[in-house]
């Protein structure tokens, strides 16, 4: 009996110990036996973390050229007749053009050879001359290296004859504009046949007008 009342008193006074040690623990405490409650982060302090930066490599520094687009080389009136050097007439009326040139001007430049070339094709859109080539150049009296209806020998060999081909083919396709393109009317400078036309413009060995 004694036992007994000696285990109650010592719950007596068990309690207020107890009640004691529970007002001095944390209000949050989380126990081992207890799942913790949800995190809430707006209460968590804030800090930026600066990243590392890669190092720079040595392609950043190079710098790749922009392509630039290649030009065409510039057409000239040589770079056409040595296009078309080997062109060989298409016809009795390229004959007729090529061998005037050959024989009126084969001496001179490209350009005096052309503007031969482009004077008796304008003949032929004149109304006034042949209206063929070949009627232009055998008309009588207007070309002193015709023989009859034809022509002296030609050297078709040469580089005279495939300049002569070239400038032919490049006037009667309008690949090149002639410093004389309205011309109707030309002789050698060494003549004076005191013409009273336009006078257009000297260009090689001869004058041409208008």
């Amino acid at each position: 009996m004694r036992s007994n009342r000696l285990t109650a008193a010592v719950a007596v006074l068990s309690l207020p110990i107890l009640s004691a040690l529970a007002a001095l623990a944390p209000a949050n405490a989380v126990w081992a036996n207890e799942t913790p409650g949800t995190l809430d982060v707006r209460q968590l302090p804030t800090r930026s973390v600066e990243q590392p930066q890669a190092p720079k490599s040595s392609l950043d520094e190079v710098k790749i050229p922009e392509l630039v687009e290649a030009q065409p080389e510039a057409r000239t009136l040589p770079s056409l007749v040595a296009q078309f050097a080997d062109t060989t007439p298409a016809d009795r009326e390229a004959e007729c053009l090529a061998a005037a040139v050959y024989f009126e001007a084969k001496s001179e430049g490209l350009d005096g050879q052309l503007a031969v070339a482009q004077t008796i094709l304008n003949r032929t859109r004149s109304g006034r001359f042949p209206s063929s080539i070949c009627g232009v150049v055998f008309q009588p009296g207007q070309f002193s290296f015709v023989r009859g209806n034809g022509f002296p020998p030609i050297v078709r060999t040469s580089r005279h004859w495939q300049h002569a081909q070239a400038i032919a083919h490049i006037a009667a396709n309008d690949l090149w504009d002639s410093t004389v393109d309205n011309a109707l009317y030309f002789h050698a400078r060494r003549v004076k046949p005191g013409w009273r036309m336009q006078r257009i413009a000297a260009v090689g060995n001869h004058v041409f007008y208008r």
